[in-house]
């Protein structure tokens, strides 16, 4: 493991394991600036889904799931990488109009 690999490890550990959603603020307003529809929007609010993160020493995977979704992001730090949305769009980075929403998750 080279030095940079494990100095990696370390910052990333706090992060690794299974998480649950507790609070969401703001998120309808996020929603809404990216276009989703009322019905739409008003169901994803409601949706509190888990989100797990592993690390192999290269690669971070993201896993989040909820009754309605599962969905799995795999990418190398550092790196740029697309990502598909939960509406199914091909993002590389996402800022909407300065709206910021904070998803509060705690470890499970």
């Amino acid at each position: 493991v080279s030095h940079l690999t494990a100095k990696l490890c370390t910052m990333i550990e706090p992060f690794l394991g299974t998480w649950k959603l507790v609070s969401s603020e703001n998120f309808e307003n996020y929603v809404r600036e990216l276009g989703v529809e009322c019905e739409p929007r008003k169901v994803a609010c409601l949706i509190k889904p888990s989100v797990s993160i592993s690390f192999n020493g290269e690669r971070m995977d993201i896993q989040a799931g909820s009754a309605c979704r599962n969905t799995e992001i795999s990418f190398k730090l550092g790196e740029e990488f697309e990502e598909t949305t939960a509406d199914n769009r091909k993002v590389k980075e996402c800022t909407m109009n300065n709206v910021v929403s904070t998803r509060t998750y705690e470890r499970v």
